[in-house]
């Protein structure tokens, strides 16, 4: 059979959502599309595609990409009516990105120059309009650039000049286009994007609205509140004689926990440890070997729990074994039976001395019903790059299962929970063991006070202090935190240590 003489003149051209593959291409594009302005950061791309990857389309010819929009979500009334183009995106790293937020935004809209003849922009606000619609959004909203102003701007003020192109007697390549496209223009925007030079850094302030938008409960400006009720256990290692008997001490604290309606339950690093008192093992690495062996009845016994009471458990840490090697792993149960893992990274002399522990390799946050969670085992948390971190990829709350055997220990532990709360505005939750086993070595002695800790603001409890255990005590105390607060709190107050840090001359990278 001959070969098709029309198939040479086929094109393939595809619109989807930009991969990472995709970002050499992107940022070449933007140097073609915008030569005089800075474009954007390989990491701040990165950053797109981790938090709203659906937001990030592109337009493919025969392989190549021609086009693309970046957006996200947010409530616009959180921003001021003169916002800039710096503080919508988040100096361009949207991890203000809102989910439940009611307007798609748009960052950017870029077409190759020798592409612009085939409606590849209109094509991009189609996909854009088609997306806000699949989400229920409300609306679009651009900050779109003017970028003829500066032909004007001489004899018309910005307003005059955004009328003139309304009435059609001027034509602006940006906001022509977007009239096109059914937005209507809200207002001017002031020093909007800093080095558009050819719009005298200002910018029309555009709407579309979407009209099969259907108004939901979830789509509330602000909810009232978003309490999370948090069971912090203070554990008490103490002999016992079987699994059974440590089952039936973790059950009692995770039924308490659902007797007072809570969302999550938390238990020490090391709880297993406690397991040694009946294993007759002398020596601490041979000893941590054969606790691994309990792993199965481990992870059956917490799964069986959460799932029982109805309650999301961080079953402190386990010590596994992989590839002959030992880990010390934090666990999340979570209520619908499903697990997660996060290794240990930061692992102290003495655990290497006395166990024998790898650190792990991989930095984890976990989606729960309640929001996004990081476990950040023990001394994890003195390394504050972990924090900073999962707090970008959008964690609020990050659980803190630790073992000290001395107050110096314990206190590192407290002051650097309370730091990364401060830092980074989330919920920190510190739970660790008291008591002690005698006859187990280098788990003989044991001190906590464990607790919930807060950002540091007048919304905030006195102290940045949600709820103490009393020292070295076994007890547990039952805290509800408003992940509601937090996130308004992060937006519109004063102190805003996440948002307000200097990106533009430092920034986190995290090696996959």
């Amino acid at each position: 059979m001959t070969a098709d003489p029309i198939a040479q003149f086929e094109k393939k051209m595809i619109i989807r959502n930009i991969e990472t593959a995709d970002i050499d291409q992107i940022i070449a594009l933007q140097l073609i599309c915008f030569p005089n302005m800075a474009p954007w950061k390989k990491v701040q791309l990165e950053s797109h595609l981790r938090i709203f990857p659906e937001g990030q389309i592109c337009v493919e010819l025969d392989g190549e990409i021609i086009g693309s929009c970046s957006s996200l979500i947010v409530n616009f009334d959180d921003y001021l009516e003169q916002h800039t183009y710096s503080e919508i995106t988040d100096k361009g790293f949207i991890r203000n990105h809102n989910p439940r937020g009611e307007s798609l935004y748009g960052m950017e809209v870029m077409v190759h120059p020798e592409y612009r003849r085939m409606k590849i922009g209109r094509r991009l606000y189609e996909a854009r309009k088609r997306l806000a619609e699949q989400l229920n959004l409300k609306s679009i909203i651009v900050g779109g650039r003017i970028p003829g102003y500066h032909k004007y701007s001489d004899k018309l003020t910005p307003r005059e000049y955004a009328e003139e192109v309304l009435q059609q007697n001027i034509y602006d390549s940006v906001l022509t286009f977007q009239m096109m496209n059914g937005f209507t223009l809200k207002r001017i925007l002031t020093n909007y994007l800093p080095d558009d030079d050819d719009s005298m850094s200002y910018a029309s302030l555009l709407e579309w609205n979407n009209i099969d938008y259907k108004p939901s409960s979830s789509k509330i400006h602000y909810k009232l509140s978003f309490p999370v009720r948090i069971c912090v256990v203070q554990y008490m290692m103490k002999k016992i004689d079987s699994f059974e008997e440590f089952a039936t001490q973790c059950e009692h604290y995770v039924d308490v926990a659902a007797d007072y309606k809570s969302d999550f339950v938390v238990f020490p690093e090391n709880v297993t440890m406690q397991l040694l008192s009946f294993l007759d093992d002398r020596s601490p690495s041979l000893a941590v070997r054969k606790l691994t062996t309990f792993t199965a009845e481990y992870v059956e016994l917490f799964t069986e729990l959460a799932v029982k009471y109805n309650v999301n458990i961080i079953g402190g840490s386990h010590f596994v074994e992989r590839n002959n090697r030992i880990y010390n792993v934090g666990h999340l149960f979570r209520r619908d039976g499903t697990i997660e893992q996060q290794y240990k990274l930061h692992i102290s002399p003495n655990e290497r001395k006395w166990w024998g522990i790898n650190g792990g390799d991989r930095l984890e946050v976990f989606d729960t019903d309640c929001g996004k969670i990081s476990i950040q085992l023990s001394s994890d948390i003195e390394y504050p790059e972990l924090s900073r971190a999962v707090a970008e990829a959008g964690a609020q709350l990050i659980f803190i299962p630790f073992c000290a055997e001395d107050r110096q220990t314990y206190l590192r532990v407290k002051y650097c929970a309370q730091a990364r709360a401060i830092e980074n505005q989330v919920f920190t939750v510190t739970s660790g063991t008291v008591g002690n086993l005698t006859h187990v070595d280098n788990v003989d002695i044991q001190y906590a006070q464990s607790g919930v800790y807060t950002p540091a603001d007048f919304s905030f409890p006195r102290d940045g202090i949600a709820g103490e255990c009393s020292e070295n005590t076994e007890t547990v105390i039952m805290v509800e935190v408003d992940m509601e607060i937090l996130q308004r709190h992060r937006k519109s107050k004063d102190v805003l240590t996440f948002r307000d840090r200097r990106t533009d001359i430092y920034s986190l990278q995290i090696h996959s």
